[in-house]
């Protein structure tokens, strides 16, 4: 119950009287220096975990806490309370907490459910697992089909020696690219529905890229797993007898509920209401709060239908949600300055990166938005990122979906795929990490990751680039 704890005491903050809203943040005044404590807990998670194994694992919530204070103290020292407050109740609010009330819907409902039966990890089942993660990726959300499918993933690969490459590719295919479709597939892509983006526009222009993507990485995981399985060693004890055991679904009820976790956020999207709460400055609309009460509403009611067996034979714990709950806050922090600077274009400390994504004749260069949005993606929340650079192409859905539609493909391709290029990319690849460690998993690395990342979808996005974005 760690992650609802840290959750309830984010929102016990948005109590606190005196709190009152000012001008929103100017990037363009701001100096690179705020930038640090981001880029410190950055380097925190990177590097923390490889020097200091069993420090991080006892301490990281408070890692992540003292590089948010080390941004908010002297912020509302030099600029004053009211716009640290500001930036502070609109992470919180309007960010933070919808972005994790989703993921604990998602984590705990397909937590709630148990795939069970003899999964024999062959290359041809591994492959048909993560082909099948990619197909519901866009319709249940990145989270939900990770969280459904990676506990039979590494339960039918527990007598291999090799599954490292399982892991990670899992999160190349399932818990990224397969999300790319639909705006329930990953937050940007939700974002920009809100922004007045259809909701079937991505499906109808990046599908080439997703299926090339999508295929590519299935082909490569196939050939090295398939390399490994051959290996007399590979194989430490041999699976029970196929058919001992009838493949089937426990705790079936809460396929139900992830229905009911689409509809919620479907229905925050095209539910338009004028009614709209000022909390302590910040204004909810009443779609959004209608959305996070019944998200709420579900989590208990999956806990509740869900039987402890079910839960036990899952090896469910709250640990990789507690994990990213605490990671994200931080995140989720420490980047408002560095997204300010952003969206200060040409103007901020970064207006190198807004002027690389314009061609000299004014138009939008697809290829570079794509890359900057997505290398930006990979270590900011893609989320975020995506707005900069869908208002830093004009912010007109119409226009974009017609006249610029190759640059806003370019930004909705470059915010999913590139998500996987680390573990803080996307969320859903922080939790994988989590569960499979949880699970005696040995995985890379923050910068071993980025080494299988680089090796493997660095040249498929320059492929990419020279068919699609040039």
């Amino acid at each position: 119950m760690k992650a609802f704890r840290w959750t309830a005491t984010s929102a016990l903050l948005c109590l606190l009287p005196g709190l009152s809203f000012a001008a929103e943040l100017d990037g363009s005044k701001l100096s690179g220096l705020w930038g640090v404590p981001f880029a410190g807990l950055l380097l925190s998670i990177a590097l923390l975990p490889l020097l200091t194994p069993y420090f991080w694992h006892h301490h990281f919530g408070k890692i992540s806490a003292a590089w948010s204070l080390a941004f908010l103290l002297p912020f509302a020292l030099i600029h004053g309370p009211g716009l640290a407050a500001s930036g502070f109740m609109h992470a919180l609010l309007e960010e933070y907490l919808p972005f994790i009330l989703l993921l604990t819907a998602l984590y705990t409902v397909a937590g709630g459910i148990h795939i069970r039966g003899n999964l024999q990890g062959s290359p041809w089942l591994n492959t048909a697992i993560l082909a099948t993660g990619a197909l519901l990726a866009s319709f249940m959300g990145t989270t939900g089909a990770s969280m459904l499918l990676i506990r039979p993933l590494i339960r039918a690969n527990d007598n291999r020696t090799r599954k490292t490459h399982v892991v990670v590719f899992f999160i190349f295919i399932v818990s990224n690219a397969g999300g790319s479709l639909t705006p329930l597939g990953d937050p940007p892509l939700f974002l920009g529905f809100l922004k007045g983006v259809d909701f079937f526009w991505t499906m109808g222009h990046i599908f080439p890229e997703t299926l090339f993507l999508v295929l590519a990485l299935l082909a490569i995981f196939y050939l090295l797993d398939n390399w490994f399985y051959r290996h007399r060693e590979e194989i430490r004890q041999p699976n029970p007898a196929p058919g001992t055991r009838r493949i089937g679904f426990d705790g079936a009820g809460n396929f139900w509920l992830l229905g009911g976790v689409a509809g919620l956020v479907l229905l925050s999207g095209f539910w338009k209401s004028p009614v709209v709460f000022s909390i302590t400055g910040t204004n909810v609309g009443l779609p959004g709060l209608v959305r996070d009460a019944g998200l709420v509403m579900i989590t208990f009611l999956s806990l509740k239908i869900t039987s402890s067996k079910v839960h036990a034979d899952n090896q469910f714990s709250w640990g990789p949600m507690a994990e990213v709950a605490k990671l994200f806050a931080g995140i989720f922090l420490t980047i408002i300055p560095v997204i300010a600077m952003l969206k200060a274009g040409t103007n901020g400390p970064f207006g190198a990166v807004v002027s690389a994504v314009t061609r000299p004749d004014g138009s939008p260069d697809p290829a570079m938005y794509f890359w900057a949005t997505g290398l930006l993606s990979s270590f900011l929340d893609n989320a975020p990122t995506y707005l900069v650079f869908f208002n830093t192409a004009g912010g007109d859905p119409q226009s974009l979906m017609t006249t610029f539609a190759s640059t806003l493909a370019a930004i909705s391709a470059g915010a999913v795929f590139m998500g996987a290029n680390t573990y803080i990319g996307n969320a859903p690849n922080l939790m994988v990490k989590a569960i499979a460690e949880d699970r005696n998993v040995k995985m890379p690395s923050f910068f071993g990751y980025m080494l299988w990342s680089g090796a493997v979808l660095i040249p498929l996005f320059i492929i990419m680039t020279l068919i699609w974005f040039r």
